[in-house]
């Protein structure tokens, strides 16, 4: 989302910088600019102009977000009129800051390209400007109202085209050419077309085109992130976080790839970008990387997986992940809890294979300034384990108390008490010198010390966990948490520096104000060109929405993916996978995820459920989610290991190629989740089960690396690969193996509903087989899972989940579903036949079959260890 190293591309202060255009910094920061923030760099007025444009926009951004519009009365606009405000920006910026062509002008702006941008902003303003007359003529559009709306269509296209390249402009015309030539196509996608009128009255007119929900999720989710991140970054954060994975990991055996893993990991908290990632931390990790021992390639692929990774880490996963809270209908904290386990252990495979490459390789660290002994090297981790175990628990308890007690007081009375921990901490940080980057090209390079280096810049912790508070305790939109968080950091952003400068008793402190501005500033233009591409992105995204809603081509393709797969779940599962992996190397990571999920996500549920398998549909979007994510680094044209490649001084494709080979622990997450839902946190069960899931998923994931690298103890022979692929296999999903002895699933005759309800606690989920003729006369059979709500009776819970059934000669048929129940939203409908019941069979717990695998692998670990030190 946000990319610190283009920073002197945009600022007014940095505009006489120079770079080397043949520097591999330089050729990876281009790749950046190009995709994703605008390689035009004008002089004069229209610099002004074009800065100017970003830096309201993200004004504009923070006014819609926050309760002032209210408070005052003033400037209050409803979600329709924000979404086509921002996409105004959006497209004016698309055609000042892209280039048309690869030969266009990069310092001045041609004329045609201001008619253009003023052209385009018009028409997505046109919503704005007529909104009341386009209410009063709903569903009957005037001649200008076509005329625009055309017009503001071509534009778009044209503007997808330069920010992101043609795949995206390419698919959404597809689109729009399948919803006029709908009788014109085979017959398996045939549908009936819609005129020219009906088609803009959709797409441009309405929320179900371009200004639908993912526009709207850009509008009001994922600027906010972006700027956050960006001000984040400018105060210095990427640095910190960059030095403090150094100090603590750089001495060990191949300790900078390890640092690089971590440090891209912990940017994933303030970048949604893999690119952006990589050039952030690849420009000094991936030099080091190479010192030690790593060729460019393997140097390059380590950074672009960690970077890839990036994007899957909570609390910011970036702009699809958003969407996932209105597509999925959960709220994001739910988002969140799904998808961290995934992401960690992602994470310390990753490092794990870090690792075995540099046994393999025999590889050493780097030197420290000085010896630690083993008490400091204690005292360094469990300080700062306590510490933050201690601010978590007084931050938790103690802002609960205050809740509690002072009522509306409390968020003013945490207000000061956060100010107050602030300016501590700032005090505190001031004792200890400003961190700079070493340059990784230097003769003799040492890692710094841990605990002056963590201790430098705690107070960046805590506009995070300002955030990380108002999404899960305070339960807040995501939005608006963003907006308090943002708030903050621009607290933060002009404060920091004169007062760590009034600390240290610097006498100049107008100088640490003016930067403070200076970056304030730079932060907040520089997050609005960082949202070009993802403005444009999602309202082009929109117009494949449209056409779904518009041609009914969802169901078309349910029966188009059946008719492929044959109804097999994992042949589904393989064919979206591909279809993620071939429009993520063209489309940014959430039109990818728009497009795939879009079509393909209900597909995979549906037919899941007519083969007896409940898939959650937060795990099929997380699925589409992870291979949308890794096209970045998928050959041949994966942008991030381009990027990487000219900082590595590598073969591009070679080192694509490497980093997809190290992402495989990642690629198989989704497979597994699918099939085991308590990877991402579903049905657990406890404190001892949760803990029981987080081991088994760790000793999975790096079992699966360590067979992939074919090193473990030593290297591994052929028949050990397989053996620890079925241990990984077994520990990930232990139910495939207990199911062939001991059937999960007990079935009951329908008729026995009654009893079986009685049996259930309050919203506990029973399994039902039903089936019967849909609206459109197509006979379904699936797989449901209903709550029934607690009530006085058994008979009075099931209808109060909304089944009123009758008694036909044995056969069990729904008389009548009610209205906005239960039962109506898994999709039952009357005169519908429930043909059987399954409960959970009466078994020894799956986790038994974790006993044999380990086994197994303590007996292949046993035999490695035998014949290393046989030589």
């Amino acid at each position: 989302m946000y990319f610190p190293s283009l920073q002197w591309r945009y600022t007014l202060s940095d505009s006489n910088i120079q770079t080397d255009s043949n520097s591999p910094q330089s050729s990876a920061e281009d790749i950046v600019a190009q995709t994703d923030s605008g390689a035009r760099v004008p002089q004069g007025a229209a610099k002004t102009l074009l800065w100017a444009a970003a830096l309201f926009w993200a004004l504009f951004q923070l006014w819609y977000a926050s309760p002032l519009p209210f408070v005052f009365n003033f400037g209050v606009i409803n979600d329709t009129q924000a979404r086509a405000i921002h996409l105004s920006f959006a497209i004016f910026l698309a055609y000042t800051a892209y280039p048309a062509l690869a030969r266009s002008p990069r310092d001045s702006i041609p004329i045609q390209d201001w008619i253009f941008a003023l052209l385009g902003a018009f028409s997505a303003s046109y919503l704005v400007i007529f909104h009341t007359e386009l209410a009063n003529r709903a569903g009957a559009p005037t001649t200008a109202d076509l005329v625009f709306a055309v017009i503001g269509m071509l534009l778009l296209l044209e503007a997808t085209r330069r920010a992101l390249g043609p795949p995206l402009m390419v698919v959404a015309t597809v689109f729009l050419i399948y919803t006029f030539g709908g009788p014109y196509m085979p017959d398996v996608i045939a549908h009936k077309g819609a005129s020219l009128n009906k088609t803009m009255s959709h797409q441009w007119l309405t929320t179900e085109g371009v200004f639908g929900v993912a526009l709207g999720v850009s509008t009001s989710f994922v600027f906010l992130f972006v700027m956050f991140g960006a001000l984040l970054e400018k105060a210095g954060a990427g640095n910190y976080f960059t030095k403090v994975s150094f100090s603590l990991l750089g001495h060990m055996r191949g300790g900078p790839a390890k640092a690089a893993v971590v440090s891209s990991g912990l940017s994933g908290l303030i970048s949604g970008s893999s690119i952006a990632n990589v050039v952030t931390t690849g420009t000094f990790t991936i030099p080091l990387m190479k010192r030690v021992g790593f060729p460019g390639s393997k140097a390059g692929a380590v950074e672009v997986a960690a970077s890839t990774n990036g994007q899957l880490t909570p609390p910011i996963m970036g702009a699809a992940a958003f969407l996932m809270v209105e597509y999925v209908g959960i709220p994001y904290i739910d988002v969140i809890r799904h998808a961290i386990l995934p992401a960690l252990i992602s994470y310390i495979a990753l490092i794990y294979i870090v690792h075995l490459e540099a046994m393999k390789a025999g590889m050493m660290g780097l030197p420290r300034r000085y010896k630690p002994t083993l008490a400091q090297g204690l005292l360094t981790w469990a300080g700062i384990i306590l510490g933050v175990c201690v601010l978590s628990m007084v931050v938790y308890y103690g802002v609960g108390w205050t809740k509690n007690v002072l009522g509306a007081w409390a968020s003013p009375v945490l207000a000061v008490i956060i100010f107050a921990v602030y300016v501590g901490l700032l005090k505190f940080c001031s004792s200890y010198p400003e961190l700079e980057l070493d340059d990784p090209d230097s003769p003799v390079l040492e890692l710094p010390e841990p605990g002056p280096t963590v201790k430098s810049g705690l107070y960046f912790l805590l506009p995070v966990v300002v955030l990380v508070w108002c999404l899960t305790v305070e339960r807040l939109s995501p939005g608006l948490s963003a907006f308090w968080a943002t708030v903050f950091m621009i607290f933060i952003v002009l404060t920091h520096r004169p007062i760590k400068a009034f600390f240290r008793g610097h006498a100049n402190l107008g100088l640490s104000i003016k930067q403070g501005v200076e970056d304030l500033f730079d932060g907040l233009v520089s997050g609005s060109r960082n949202m070009i591409g993802i403005g444009v992105a999602t309202a082009a995204a929109g117009i494949v929405v449209g056409t779904v809603t518009l041609t009914g081509i969802g169901l078309v393709m349910t029966e188009f993916v059946e008719f492929i797969s044959g109804g097999n779940i994992m042949l589904m599962l393989i064919f979206t996978a591909i279809i993620s992996l071939i429009l993520g190397m063209g489309l940014p990571t959430t039109a990818n995820y728009i497009v795939v999920s879009t079509l393909m996500a209900p597909v995979i549920v549906t037919l899941g459920a007519q083969s007896g398998l409940i898939v959650p549909l937060i795990a099929v979007h997380l699925f589409v989610f992870y291979f949308g994510i890794l096209a970045d680094d998928t050959p041949p044209v994966g942008l991030a290991a381009f990027a990487a490649a000219a900082i590595a001084r590598s073969d591009p494709i070679k080192t694509g190629i490497q980093g997809f080979t190290y992402d495989i622990r990642t690629a198989i997450l989704p497979f597994m989740f699918i099939f085991n839902t308590e990877l991402l946190l579903i049905d657990i069960q406890g404190v001892f089960h949760l803990l029981l899931v987080i081991v088994s998923s760790v000793i999975a994931i790096l079992v699966f690396a360590a067979a992939t690298q074919g090193f473990w103890l030593v290297k591994t022979r052929w028949y050990e690969t397989l053996i620890l692929l079925v241990i990984a296999f077994s520990m990930f999903r232990p139910g495939f193996w207990w199911d062939e002895v001991y059937p999960p699933i007990e079935s009951i005759a329908p008729t026995e509903i009654v009893t079986v309800v009685e049996g259930l606690q309050p919203d506990e989920k029973l399994r039902l087989s039903v089936s019967g003729e849909t609206i459109d006369g197509d006979f379904v059979s699936k797989l449901v899972e209903l709550p029934f709500p607690d009530s006085d009776s058994a008979n009075a819970r099931v209808e109060a989940a909304g089944l009123f059934l009758k008694d036909d000669s044995g056969r069990v048929i729904v008389d009548q579903v009610g209205f906005g129940s239960n039962a109506e939203a898994v999709g039952i409908d009357f005169d519908w036949e429930i043909t059987g019941i399954e409960v959970k069979a009466d078994r020894p717990p799956k986790q038994l079959i974790y006993i044999p695998a380990l086994a197994l692998l303590f007996l292949l670990g046993w035999l490695q260890v035998r014949r290393r030190e046989q030589g």
